[in-house]
């Protein structure tokens, strides 16, 4: 088969690998119909992510037709239409229990090496280096999908793949950060980051009941795109955040902040920012942490700051005493998938949010590379690429 595969900083090629098959009577392998490219599958191309290897296969945003099943696999038939989870979940494990899917006990071979580095490992995860389990991902014309029984949710005929598609991360994953910014009906939510998490963000953070969101970006298309979903918003590289969020809310902050940034955080021109980036380059910080230190600042005393975007490592001077001080409640983590994707489903069938609103670029599989290097750029108005192998 045809798949987008990783081979070192920047490098990333469509190559032909073999078809991969079942391998544990929980699996199946479905046909990938239509896949994307996420903010995250950046930080691989980027080199942020440790323990990948030349020839992994990238993806986490996937779904398709089911076309293989293991013996155990009693709820998917042949021939269903599915969009999977990216985070791999046994179902039954205490967390799995808890509806915690994201820190699943069991499905992450390499668990030993996730240890070392986090204290313990969370669920293995599609197409997200070997510390994640070395899972291969859906960016390719076949995927395997373990614990088959647990994940991938039938998609019914009237939603498209263009709207279903999204409950595999971003939906799921931008209704969980305003899960987590514990909105009360009125209050004010900030959001950096205006890419597809953080689009997804505005829209469930008004959802929840947020009377106002304001959203933090300088790509024209995405602060546009925020604008459409009903948010107010600051343009970072003309205006100063901090006080243009004072004088907005009346030198209060916000009630809460949502980072849909993460570990790649621009800040032009900011000394801190400036800092991040030189010791980023010289391997004496990993995560380029701006936006959090940011966030800190701007709350509201005694608020809350939500973080879906992804760190990988360790970040400097982190303003923890300014966070104690401000009372702040901090609530983060990869998305628990499986928690929320046939509630979000249904929302979908009953017409209150159309995910496919998000997409800019649909392209093939064979154009990955080269929408890659776009998305990263910020070129030609890209806010979300689907694939079609």
């Amino acid at each position: 088969m045809r798949a987008l595969c990783w081979h070192g900083k920047g490098d990333v090629r469509v190559d032909t690998v073999p078809d991969p098959r079942i391998e544990h009577p929980r699996d199946a392998v479905i046909k990938i119909t239509c896949c994307a490219i996420c903010g995250s599958d950046l930080h691989l191309l980027d080199g942020y992510q440790p323990t990948m290897e030349s020839g992994d296969i990238l993806g986490h945003e996937n779904m398709g037709e089911v076309i293989e099943l293991g013996s155990e696999v009693t709820n998917l038939k042949i021939g269903d239409r599915v969009v999977v989870p990216f985070t791999i979940s046994c179902g039954d494990c205490w967390f799995c229990r808890q509806g915690m899917f994201s820190a699943c006990d069991r499905t992450n071979p390499n668990a030993k090496m996730a240890a070392e580095a986090m204290g313990q490992s969370p669920a293995g995860l599609f197409g997200f280096s070997h510390m994640m389990g070395g899972y291969s991902g859906g960016q390719a014309e076949y995927l395997r999908v373990p614990m088959a029984d647990i994940g991938p949710i039938k998609v019914p005929d009237n939603v498209s793949d263009e709207q279903a598609l999204f409950l595999s991360d971003i939906f799921p994953t931008g209704y969980m950060a305003a899960e987590n910014a514990q909105i009360q009906n009125g209050d004010t939510v900030a959001i950096w980051g205006c890419g597809p998490v953080g689009q997804f963000a505005i829209r469930s953070a008004f959802m929840l009941g947020a009377g106002r969101v304001i959203a933090i970006d300088e790509v024209p298309e995405r602060l546009a795109m925020a604008e459409a979903g009903g948010a107010e918003t600051i343009n970072f590289s003309k205006l100063d955040v901090y006080d243009e969020l004072m004088v907005w809310t009346k030198g209060r902050g916000p009630d809460s902040c949502i980072d849909a940034v993460g570990c790649e955080a621009s800040g032009h021109g900011a000394a801190d920012a400036i800092l991040d980036k030189v010791k980023a380059a010289t391997f004496l910080a990993t995560d380029r942490v701006h936006v959090l230190r940011e966030a800190i600042m701007c709350c509201r005393k005694g608020g809350t700051i939500s973080i879906p975007g992804v760190y990988v490592g360790m970040g400097d001077k982190i303003p923890i005493g300014a966070a104690m001080n401000k009372g702040l409640t901090f609530k983060m983590g990869q998305t628990h998938v499986q928690a929320y994707t046939k509630p979000l489903l249904a929302k979908i069938e009953a017409g209150e949010i159309d995910p496919s609103f998000v997409i800019t670029h649909p392209a093939s599989l064979e154009d990955a590379p080269e929408m890659y290097k776009k998305f990263r750029d910020k070129e030609d108005g890209v806010i979300k690429v689907i694939l079609r192998p």
